[in-house]
């Protein structure tokens, strides 16, 4: 049976009671729990509550694949990431998730720039030095959408700080949004693949969020491309930022027929 995680960015503002029921009652096996001030997931938990939370999801059965943060690795500004990965740490979570977040100047989808962008070499800078008690999570995101652009930054992580703990969340709708098979898309990225986040979109709608199974992404390739992989999938349910998506509730189920179907 195929491992299933959400992600709580499916059920913003919810309580962890609320999330809880809803693993419980739709065969979920782990979560993404978004940090933010406004969840009862962020980084001014004191110990006690996250002893408790940490507590709860356990007692539950859960497993915590990701604190999910919004640092931007390759930005200029001061980031947030040593306190995410001590929540992260605390919490039992395998890691934290943060976006690639490139200069635009330094965006190059196709992956074909000379040499590393600056952004990247402060990406390559902060994982150097960043603890390791849980690992840094790349996502397939913004700057580094497509597989071969994450997959140039990760050789380079390997090249220069052997040992490194960054990893790879593959958003697979990403991948595919930027022209790649998911067969092409995991051959590029296998080495650092934690687990491998889905939903379903419209590339008529500029490959906009839609219902699952009211899209084309090509999930019966996706599940394909994985067979025998010991990969988790996640469903990244994007209700925060696209208020026309049905809830959680609906979704869940959907999304087993989706991935036991398709």
């Amino acid at each position: 049976m195929t491992d299933l995680a959400f992600s709580t960015l499916g059920c913003a503002g919810a309580s962890l009671d609320h999330v809880l029921d809803l693993a419980r009652r739709n065969k979920i096996g782990g979560l993404e729990l978004r940090a933010s001030e406004d969840e009862f997931t962020h980084i001014g938990l004191s110990p006690a509550e996250r002893r408790t939370l940490r507590n709860r999801i356990e007692d539950a059965g859960l497993e915590i694949l990701a604190v999910s943060s919004y640092v931007r690795l390759c930005a200029v500004e001061d980031q947030p990431l040593e306190a995410h990965l001590e929540l992260a740490a605390d919490l039992g979570a395998r890691g934290v998730r943060v976006f690639p977040g490139d200069d635009p100047a330094g965006d190059d989808p196709a992956g074909t720039t000379d040499g590393p962008t600056p952004g990247e070499l402060r990406a390559l800078d902060r994982v150097t030095t960043a603890p390791k008690d849980v690992h840094i999570f790349l996502e397939t995101h913004d700057s580094h959408s497509a597989g071969r652009r994450m997959a140039a930054l990760c050789a380079l992580l390997d090249a220069e700080s052997p040992g490194h703990n960054a990893k790879v969340i593959w958003d697979s709708a990403h991948t595919w949004s930027h022209g790649e098979t998911p067969a092409e898309a995991l051959d590029l990225l296998r080495p650092w693949i934690d687990f491998v986040q889905i939903k379903d979109s419209d590339s008529t709608q500029g490959f906009k969020p839609v219902a699952i199974g009211a899209g084309d992404f090509p999930i019966g390739q996706l599940l394909a491309a994985l067979h025998g992989t010991p990969y988790w999938l996640s469903l990244e349910w994007e209700l925060k930022w696209h208020p026309h998506l049905p809830p959680l509730d609906e979704a869940l189920p959907a999304t087993w027929n989706w991935i036991t179907t398709g």
